[in-house]
């Protein structure tokens, strides 16, 4: 029965109305896959040899203590990315298929994903670099299956969780909490790590506890899926009662501020949406990476933070419009809705984001003055620049959302076109040259007030920008309606 799903999988490929896009897609994913591969088989070498020359300890001590961090990461990617394949599915349930195999193909179907095994390959490469070196066979092998099951089961955990947001908001709050305690050395989380997955290889039989877990896990697992596998119930889209809010004082702003309104309240329903708001606030942290490493406090870097910490929102959201309004763009086509308004609606909603996502930025001087004016510099040019070349990126991005479904923070399919790619040079690459040629040239003072007058020209001519956004949204209507019609 599995023989014949897969081939299913392989006819629907083929048959699809755009299989030229597909296959093009596909080629491009495979290199991309290839290249994770060897970069992850690298990377096992080089976690090798590096703790073993430099740091003069034991390779697979090292790795077993960070390999907490790791099992977190894949569980946290999982969660954000890795999809729930029932539209595949659906059509089985009017066949005349066991309920049983229907749902243990789901469950396998989670594995043949690259994001469930690429932890695999520099777990195997790893294992093959001990075996080679004089670690024992046995102990390698246990450490691999002890391993592998603690990564393969958060699998079943996404599965579990993956419309649970209180849970996966507190399981973060805890990850947290345990971090915090680790970093300020009140719990030794990485010493615990290091005694649990090493024990895997030092005492052989301790694997069998990740094991039983999996297959714990693994029942448990196929009697929630089992439970809720029918067409009108577990795999429909849940409705919820409908709540009328208004935000009046917007109502006073005309067309633009009844998109703005409707909007917010599109913001605040849907899952999709809570998760860009949610993607945004986190990308308030990310400047915090110039302590990770000195490289990332160059001026270059430095201003691509500043891009990511007060563009987050601008950069999730701008790129996705129309997208977020698939749904019922091609009856709003149809309307007499004033095009103008309704990007200028979306351009001031990114920008009044962006503006508090300055102010909430002032956290950063307290490490440091410079810091956060290149900050406030980046966020000027967000405003000024960004916000227009991000809305432009939108007109490229014509990839049906349907906000009911059961989707990840991410969204639901590759909203990165060849033209979006070429728009990131003035967006991101831009910048980051001038600041770091002017801060060579001339000191920092000089660079953020280079950035800050790129932001401001653009702020100024921003209404004969609009203008080239709106042609180029209007060229790219029809070819638009017609690939939500597809989806």
């Amino acid at each position: 029965m599995f023989k014949r799903f897969l081939k299913l999988e392989w006819k629907s490929f083929f048959r699809g109305s755009s299989v030229g896009i597909n296959l093009a897609m596909k080629i491009f994913r495979i290199i991309g896959i290839c290249f994770f591969i060897l970069w992850l088989a690298m990377m096992s070498f080089i976690a090798y040899f590096y703790v073993q020359e430099e740091m003069a300890q034991d390779p697979l001590k090292i790795i077993s203590r960070f390999m907490i961090i790791g099992w977190l990461v894949d569980l946290v990617f999982k969660y954000m990315i890795q999809q729930i394949p029932t539209q595949n599915i659906k059509p089985f349930l009017t066949l005349n298929i066991p309920k049983k195999v229907v749902v243990n193909y789901t469950l396998i179907k989670t594995f043949l994903t690259p994001l469930s095994w690429f932890n695999s390959i520099f777990i195997i490469t790893f294992c093959g670099i001990l075996a080679f070196n004089g670690y024992g066979f046995l102990g390698i092998f246990t450490w691999f299956i002890g391993v592998s099951s603690l990564f393969y089961l958060n699998n079943f955990l996404n599965l579990l969780f993956n419309d649970k947001e209180n849970i996966a908001i507190g399981v973060g709050i805890l990850i947290a909490c345990f971090a915090a305690l680790n970093y300020y050395e009140i719990v030794p989380v990485l010493s615990y790590s290091e005694s649990i997955f090493y024990s895997f290889y030092g005492k052989p039989y301790f694997a069998l506890v990740p094991v039983l877990l999996f297959a714990a896990l693994w029942k448990i697992t196929f009697n929630y899926i089992r439970k809720s596998f029918y067409l009108d119930e577990g795999l429909e889209a849940k409705k919820e009662i409908g709540k009328t809010e208004n935000i009046d004082f917007l109502n006073k702003y005309g067309a633009i501020g009844t998109f703005i309104n409707n909007d917010i309240k599109m913001l605040k329903r849907n899952k999709v949406t809570k998760g860009v708001l949610i993607g945004s606030f986190m990308f308030l942290f990310y400047g915090l990476m110039m302590f990770a490493n000195d490289i990332y406090r160059g001026p270059a870097w430095m201003m691509l933070m500043g891009l990511f910490v007060t563009g987050g929102f601008q950069f999730a959201f701008g790129q996705r419009v129309p997208a977020f309004d698939s749904a019922y763009y091609p009856l709003m086509m149809t309307q007499n809705v004033p095009y103008k308004e309704y990007l200028k609606a979306k351009w001031w909603l990114m920008n009044i984001a962006t503006a508090i996502s300055i102010v909430l930025a002032l956290f950063y001087a307290y490490f440091g003055w410079n810091i956060y004016f290149a900050f406030f510099a980046a966020g000027i040019y967000n405003i000024g620049v960004n916000s227009q070349l991000t809305l432009l990126s939108g007109a490229y991005n014509k990839n049906f959302i349907d906000l009911n479904s059961k989707e990840k923070r991410v969204g639901q399919k590759n909203t990165v076109t060849f033209k979006a790619f070429i728009l990131m040079v003035p967006k991101m690459l831009l910048p980051m040259a001038v600041f770091y040629a002017v801060n060579y040239f001339f000191g920092i003072s000089a660079a953020v007030i280079s950035i800050g007058i790129l932001g401001i020209i653009g702020f100024i001519f921003r209404e004969k920008i609009l203008d080239i956004i709106i042609k180029k949204y209007k060229t790219e209507k029809y070819s638009t309606l017609e690939a939500f019609k597809k989806a």
